[in-house]
């Protein structure tokens, strides 16, 4: 599965275009978020790339989940996304 990591400076409009491109190639894909400002990003792409994928009939769920990560040899939590298709 394709990770694609979000950071509070994240564009949402070109976070959504890659949600929308690796979902079409992969059907499915992972958005991985540490701190609420990267998950306030995240969240808004998600939703502009289901605006992306609704007129092809794909409607974009998310199931939210932790995941443990290391940045620069520190353990933080992450939060987790995976985008399907229901």
């Amino acid at each position: 599965m394709e990770i694609l990591k979000v950071s509070s400076k994240s564009n949402p409009n070109s976070v959504a275009g890659a949600i929308a491109n690796v979902f079409r190639e992969k059907g499915t894909v992972e958005v991985q978020a540490v701190g609420a400002g990267a998950l306030n990003q995240a969240i808004k792409a998600i939703a502009i790339a289901r605006g992306f994928l609704a007129p092809t009939g794909t409607n974009l769920v998310c199931t939210p989940a932790f995941q443990d990560i290391y940045i620069d040899t520190e353990e933080r939590t992450a939060i987790k996304l995976i985008v399907e298709a229901k």
